[in-house]
């Protein structure tokens, strides 16, 4: 048996929305796992590049490679670019979500008084974007014969959140999108999974995030969870990683609540 099942072997990994948060966790902890290269996605180059730095001082090769996700040419060069650099994309996780490029996510009307067009900004990064990544990256593994495909969604399409219908809806569609993935590419030696989270912490300076903390938002968020705490970004990568390492080799078309609580599966 391997002595470590969650090394990669040096494979290349495709990480998005990586410039904060659970998406820069992910791609530190790939590459804390024997990644031999990562290409942090974001849409704001600077973030991408100080992760890229980041990843380097780990003696790991990195790439940014900024670009919105919901547009189909800008990921294709994106992952042409890593492969060029950095090797074949044997890993791909699919972080970037909320609303997508320079919007705020929030609570909206009801769903019978919002303007059809407010939909599309949650489909385009949450659904468009995991399959445009999908799409570019799925031949090069399947050619090379194994893969890893993490996808994030949320529990607000798992179970379902008033207030947040596309949202949820794009969230589900891009849960259903990974079991057929699963089905079309397992013969292949690729997986795909997914993980379902509900709130994190949010990615503040230390002193902003802990007055948050405190605040009677935060503690009413915080009492709706059986782990009294918002999820960090180190929750959602320990997850992540499992999933793109050997431990999880006949795992897939999954998805696993990182969720502290908030809603429970069987």
């Amino acid at each position: 048996m391997n002595a470590d099942l969650l090394n990669l072997d040096g494979q290349i990994a495709f990480v998005t929305g990586a410039g904060q948060g659970a998406g820069r966790g992910i791609a530190l902890a790939l590459a804390h796992h024997n990644a031999g290269g990562v290409a942090v996605n974001d849409y704001i180059p600077e973030r991408a590049a100080a992760v890229v730095a980041e990843i380097e001082a780990l003696g790991v090769r990195a790439l940014a490679v900024p670009a919105d996700v919901g547009d189909h040419a800008a990921v294709r060069a994106a992952v042409a670019a890593a492969t060029a650099k950095l090797g074949p994309v044997t890993i791909l996780v699919n972080n970037a979500g909320n609303a997508g490029p320079n919007a705020q996510m929030g609570l909206s009307p009801f769903f019978w008084e919002t303007d059809p067009a407010e939909w599309e900004r949650y489909f385009h990064t949450n659904l468009r974007g995991v399959m445009n990544c999908a799409h570019a990256t799925i031949p090069g593994m399947v050619a090379a014969r194994r893969g890893r495909i993490v996808t994030v969604v949320s529990d607000a399409g798992r179970v379902g959140e008033a207030r947040l219908a596309a949202y949820a809806a794009a969230k589900a569609g891009a849960a259903g999108f990974v079991r057929a993935i699963a089905k079309e590419t397992g013969r292949f030696g690729i997986t795909s999974n997914a993980i379902s989270l509900s709130s994190l912490e949010p990615p503040m300076d230390e002193a902003t995030k802990a007055a948050f903390l405190e605040s009677d938002q935060a503690k009413a968020l915080v009492s709706r969870y059986v782990i009294r705490r918002l999820g960090k970004p180190d929750d959602v990568a320990a997850m992540a990683l499992f999933l793109c390492s050997n431990a999880a080799g006949w795992i897939t078309g999954q998805t696993y609540p990182v969720n502290g609580g908030y809603s429970f599966a069987i």
